[in-house]
């Protein structure tokens, strides 16, 4: 029984070695090249989406930073004014004061939501523009296999990145203004 039991772990390993030997020798017919997505984010594509962001959402920040200076003055106003006040008065201080934090606190998170939900749209659109242009270039080079995220070693013989940027800059100044 137990020399059965080799035999045929003997023989899953033989095939498992054909299985392997065979993958490589087909392996060498292939095109494969590498992208580093990261550097992608250098494309023109990706700096006007981060501008326009900033554009965008620089008026609602600017708004949450006055609160929050403001917020911060009345705080200081009430901490000198603290011994003068009555007991009234100051309850009504720091009741007002508890207000404004909980309203700057929502303000601030309100706008980290529209930030953050506005990012995502922006780079998923410019996540699909940089696929398509590999795709492209690939197609067009007559690329077997693109691999980019998880590779832990990629030849600078393989690695179109400087390519595909390229590609993606000559799209970029073909584009109407405001596009």
């Amino acid at each position: 029984m137990v020399l059965m039991f080799t035999q045929i772990k003997f023989l899953f390993v033989i095939l498992a070695v054909l299985l392997a030997m065979s993958g490589v020798a087909q392996a060498e017919g292939l095109k494969i090249g590498f992208v580093n997505v990261g550097r992608l984010s250098e494309s023109p594509q990706a700096t006007d989406a981060m501008e326009g962001l900033q554009e965008e959402f620089a008026p609602r920040q600017r708004e949450v930073v006055a609160m929050q200076t403001e917020l911060q003055e009345r705080q200081e106003q009430i901490r000198r004014d603290l011994e003068v006040m009555g007991p009234e008065e100051r309850r009504n201080a720091e009741r007002d004061l508890r207000r404004d934090e909980r309203e700057l606190a929502r303000s601030q998170q309100e706008f980290q939501e529209d930030i953050n939900l506005r990012r995502n749209e922006s780079l998923g659109k410019l996540q699909r523009e940089l696929l398509r242009q590999v795709q492209g270039y690939a197609a067009e080079q007559g690329y077997d296999l693109i691999v980019s995220e998880g590779v832990l070693y990629a030849s600078t013989t393989i690695d179109i990145t400087e390519q595909v940027l390229a590609g993606l800059k000559a799209s970029y100044a073909e584009q109407p203004a405001g596009d």
